[in-house]
């Protein structure tokens, strides 16, 4: 076989840098291939076929692989006919040999011992012996497309591989992507050298993806199926909020600010624990960056999502009273079992509910304690579900506070229109005495005789 090997070789450092696959495997590939055809015009149904090839001559070396057993290792003819018999001797003939298991004697893949160390002295039961075979050149056309065939399947093989081991190790980091078709409900993402799947659930509710669009994904887990690796991407991950923040923020990188806890209902607000691990740095701060540029950075990124920046305590109240913010708390009373009970003002009470209950439920989530406002628990807390005994109460007292200021209210207006009705008609019987007076028309008064 002879092969050009300047041509050779310019066409292993294409696939090499195309492929992203190592040169030896490569070479390895076409070793395999070269074999099979070795195999296909010259060697025999059972042997077993290895070649040796030279990048640098160009030659190849071929030897027939046979495996050294002993009388332990092989069936004897009475096991071979009970085999028949069961009709399991086809599946026995087809298995590889593993350790401890017995193989059915094929002289083209297996040597007795004594036969083999007749070549190799050293050599044991269980080895593989290498037996060198003539070189050959001319190659038919079937053992040629089936040598092309081998090479294109090991290469998608090798490539397989590759992809799957590179974005394993990247599993729980971010990754570009753009969305290059949407199929249903699931969203196929181009992330470099290959698919990524962005599933239904992964989905920020309410965000819309259109071909060609570039966002940031999680990479969530990497399975391997019988099609290939397949990248599961997700948009709605707690952690995605983690990982945009160290791209923004330095002092997250270099590890002088922490990001201690998340909690996020993706689409609607999230809440982030952060702390200080040096003096004269404001955690909260450093996040949102000069003018807020650095946390609108990945609110945009997120399609406009809510995020709170809290401190992170050691203390679990000083703690809790954070998380609740925008609220004002007045009180935080831890109790057993992981509850805390917090006091806050009237005026304050929906706001640290917050809408739908999502304020005091991150907070919740994001401390790790049940969180109970005037009676109100975390993890049931809702604008809808509040205690029908206290709402229909605090409903009644405002209904009596407001139609008493609407009383209040007439009353002091009908006051008001009373007075100025008063002041009206005094100031139209001045007019008329003024009218009737002859020094208003510029006369003097006759004299009296």
């Amino acid at each position: 076989m002879e092969i050009d090997i300047k041509s050779f070789h310019r066409a292993l450092n294409q696939i090499a840098q195309e492929r992203g696959i190592p040169a030896e495997k490569i070479i390895e590939t076409l070793e395999a291939a070269i074999a099979t055809a070795y195999k296909k015009d010259y060697g025999k149904k059972g042997q077993k076929i290895k070649a040796k090839f030279n990048p640098v001559s160009g030659d190849v070396k071929f030897w027939q692989i046979m495996l050294v057993v002993d009388k332990d290792m092989i069936y004897s003819e009475e096991e071979i006919e009970k085999l028949k018999e069961k009709k399991e001797i086809a599946v026995v003939e087809a298995e590889e040999h593993e350790e401890g298991k017995k193989v059915v004697f094929n002289p083209e893949k297996h040597i007795m011992i004594e036969d083999a160390k007749k070549d190799n002295s050293n050599i044991k039961p269980g080895d593989e012996l290498e037996i060198p075979l003539a070189p050959k050149t001319d190659y038919g056309r079937i053992a040629a497309q089936t040598a092309k065939q081998v090479i294109l399947q090991k290469i998608r093989e090798i490539e397989k591989e590759a992809i799957f081991g590179e974005y394993k190790s990247k599993e729980g980091e971010i990754t570009s992507g753009i969305v290059q078709r949407i199929e249903g409900h699931t969203v196929f993402v181009d992330i470099g050298k290959t698919l990524g799947v962005l599933n239904r659930e992964e989905n920020i509710p309410g965000e819309f993806y259109r071909p060609g669009q570039r966002l940031k994904f999680y990479i969530l887990k990497v399975e391997e199926t019988p099609r290939g690796p397949v990248v599961l991407l997700s948009r709605a991950y707690p952690k995605l909020i983690s990982k945009l923040f160290e791209l923004e923020v330095p002092e997250i990188t270099t590890g002088t600010v922490v990001i201690k806890a998340v909690a996020r209902e993706a689409g609607f607000r999230t809440k982030i624990a952060v702390e200080s691990t040096a003096e004269g740095i404001d955690p909260i701060g450093s996040c949102v960056g000069q003018r807020g540029t650095r946390i609108m950075a990945v609110i945009n990124e997120l399609g406009g999502e809510k995020i709170d920046v809290v401190e992170w305590k050691e203390d679990p109240a000083k703690f809790i009273s954070n998380a609740l913010a925008p609220a004002k708390i007045i009180e935080v009373k831890i109790d057993k079992k992981n509850t805390a009970k917090v006091s806050v003002p009237d005026d304050q009470l929906s706001l640290a509910i917050g809408k739908d209950g999502r304020n005091v439920r991150l907070a919740a989530n994001l401390t790790g304690w049940k969180i109970d406002i005037e009676g109100v628990v975390a993890e049931e807390a809702t604008t809808e579900n509040v205690p029908e005994e206290k709402s229909e109460k605090e409903v009644k007292e405002k209904i009596e506070g407001i139609e008493g200021e609407k009383k209040e209210n007439e009353g002091k207006e009908g006051d008001k229109k009373e007075e100025n009705k008063a002041k009206k008609k005094e100031e139209e019987k001045k007019k008329s005495i003024s009218a009737k007076s002859p020094r208003s028309k510029g006369k003097k008064p006759p004299k009296n005789n």
